[in-house]
């Protein structure tokens, strides 16, 4: 029997590509032994145990970014929590711990190189985080979703991606999704979407070109998230959702998008062939502008800065874009040419080779 550790979470950009991996573990080999290492206040508290895994939680450390009394704790207290992962590692005898980043991932690294376990990390974006960047040190088996992310040692394997996503046929879930969201199987869709934490530059603009947009042919499948600022304006062929639990769906009546460029969104997108604008969320490390490069590149998709993406935007870029179908479909190949719908096995490949 194999015992797997994997170490992460703290975000869906983590905990996603975390998941996707245990299942294909699991699927695999089904007596390998999968345990997760998190905290109880990242998001996998909730999803791990939901998917079937035993979650293990370790404190949240966040990294001091000046001179407190945090930062004069945080040695101490991310000494304590190595020693807790090793003594997880050694009772339970793991033969590999996996990374994907996020708060409990590195001292499962640092815990893995002192207690000589082989090691292997995930980096779900093209810029990344500070865990990744202090595991990748310490082994050779670094896969990363995004071409040229700057790590050493690393090898494109590309997004793990959630089983009905890897595996959904667009073209035969369609009728089903026009009826789970009230559409026309037979109308071009357009899918808005600024994630779970909505994206406000994304919802006004739309919502202020709703009519103008079905009156182009399109119809509208806008989930805004967040704390649902907008009201239905009562469109015909306009359909506003707060949130969405079935996002395959969503995808499969897509021909086209509006998103915020998240590692799992461009990977999803791109793997399904599905073209779209993408406006980066504007505050950060710009790490989305990073991750929506390659599709961008290979002309499946557009780039647009979060404060030119108005109203007057929609009217001289994007309407004119989708009354062009012939344009709309090569973009759609192109963004395909891009994307990977095996990552999951890949990172598996990896973690074998790590294993020997």
């Amino acid at each position: 029997m194999t015992r797997y550790l994997l170490a992460g979470g703290g975000t869906a950009g983590h905990v996603n590509p975390l998941l996707a991996v245990a299942d294909r573990l699991r699927r695999d080999d089904v007596d390998a032994e999968v345990l997760v290492l998190g905290t109880a206040e990242g998001l996998e508290a909730r999803l791990v145990p939901q998917r079937g895994y035993e979650l293990a939680t370790i404190p949240k450390l966040p990294f001091p970014r000046r001179p407190n009394g945090a930062a004069l704790r945080f040695p101490g207290e991310y000494r304590r929590s190595i020693q807790t992962v090793r003594d997880l590692v050694r009772t339970r005898g793991i033969d590999a711990v996996v990374g994907f980043g996020g708060y409990a991932a590195a001292p499962a690294y640092s815990a893995a190189r002192k207690e000589g376990v082989p090691l292997v990390l995930h980096e779900a974006n093209a810029r990344p985080g500070l865990a990744n960047r202090l595991g990748a040190r310490y082994t050779p088996w670094v896969g990363v979703a995004f071409e040229g992310t700057p790590l050493p040692h690393a090898t494109f394997v590309g997004m793990p991606l959630r089983v009905e996503i890897e595996e959904l046929d667009r073209a035969a879930a369609r009728p089903e999704a026009a009826a789970e969201f009230g559409l026309a199987a037979d109308r071009p869709t357009l899918l808005v979407t600024g994630g779970s934490l909505g994206a406000r530059r994304i919802n006004e603009t739309i919502a202020a070109r709703a009519a103008e947009l079905t009156a182009a042919g399109w119809q509208v499948l806008h989930i805004q998230g967040g704390r649902g600022e907008l009201s239905d304006p009562g469109i015909d062929g306009y359909r506003l959702l707060d949130y969405c639990d079935r996002m395959d769906l969503a995808l499969a009546i897509a021909d086209f998008s509006v998103a915020r460029a998240g590692a799992a969104t461009v990977s999803e997108f791109a793997a399904l062939g599905l073209p779209a604008v993408y406006v980066p969320f504007p505050i950060g490390n710009g790490e989305q502008r990073y991750n929506a490069a390659g599709v961008i590149r290979a002309g499946g998709g557009l780039l647009v800065d979060d404060a030119a993406f108005d109203p007057s935007w929609v009217d001289a870029s994007l309407l004119p874009l989708l009354s062009d179908r012939a344009a709309v479909d090569d973009m759609g190949r192109r963004a395909a040419s891009a994307g990977v719908r095996d990552g999951s096995d890949r990172m598996v490949a990896l973690v074998r080779s790590a294993l020997g």
